[in-house]
């Protein structure tokens, strides 16, 4: 059944919006054509997607809870919502909500790769948990090293100095992961809302070339979001095994450390 179409014209100028990175102004179209047709879940997923632009994922994953409330079957609010809640790190709300979405649409392959995507960041999140508990619990235990022999002393803070310096490159390679992430989540996102948008949509569409934009065709900009996705899931993937392999040496340095204080007192 065909949408309201006073709605469906705010809807085309919210999408159009939403292609030039202008949220705000999309926002705005989607409101109107909510308040026109509230019975109509895209106009809250759309809205949910210019949230999420923003990187204001508690106000995304409420135009998704909605979305959802008025037609539960419709997929794309269930990957919203999941969405929004693993920005915020709720991995199990994100988790649950996913095979909510998957109850309806069981081989849906959307909701599949996002499933696996939320438990390996879920697993990255725990990672960087437990590394940062050893750093810490490695300074608190080696705290009492002043009654030790003076020799002893010295290599002890040789190796406190250490784990210091490799928890600071765990720090580092923990930030340019997240960074990472949230450029190919950016280009999904974008890539899937292009999916959307209506033929002839594309007229004014830009994409970044270093610090300036430039007119592009549909092509080029899918052409960039795929690279993009393509280069940051490979730079992830690289960067999760170099802070798997930083996060051994912590342990590693925190065990020579506790092994070198408790036979220097004994």
């Amino acid at each position: 059944m065909p949408g309201n179409p006073e709605a469906e014209a705010k809807k085309d100028l919210g999408n159009k919006a939403f292609a030039e990175k202008e949220y705000d102004e999309a926002i705005k179209h989607y409101t109107a054509a909510i308040s026109i047709d509230s019975k109509n879940c895209v106009y809250f997923s759309n809205r949910s997607a210019c949230h999420g632009g923003k990187g204001d994922w508690e106000k995304a994953a409420n135009d998704a809870k909605e979305c959802i409330k008025v037609n539960p079957e419709f997929i794309k609010g269930y990957y919203r919502l999941a969405n929004a809640q693993s920005e915020q790190n709720q991995f199990d709300a994100a988790l649950s909500t996913v095979r909510q979405g998957m109850a309806v649409d069981s081989n849906n392959p959307q909701l599949q790769k996002q499933m696996r995507q939320i438990k390996a960041k879920r697993d990255n999140q725990r990672r960087v948990e437990n590394a940062t508990k050893t750093a810490t619990s490695a300074a608190a235990e080696s705290a009492p090293i002043r009654s030790l022999d003076p020799s002893v002393v010295k290599e002890v803070q040789d190796l406190q100095a250490q784990l210091r310096t490799t928890a600071k490159e765990f720090r580092d390679v923990q930030g340019r992961i997240r960074r990472a992430q949230l450029a190919k989540r950016t280009s999904e996102l974008t890539k899937n809302q292009l999916k959307e948008l209506p033929d002839g949509s594309y007229s004014k569409l830009y994409r970044p070339v270093g610090k300036m934009f430039m007119l592009a065709s549909e092509s080029e900009i899918n052409a960039h979001l795929d690279e993009t996705i393509e280069k940051e899931g490979k730079n992830e993937t690289s960067l999760s095994s170099k802070m798997e392999y930083l996060e051994k040496m912590m342990k590693s340095q925190q065990q020579n450390i506790q092994e070198l204080t408790k036979s220097a007192s004994e």
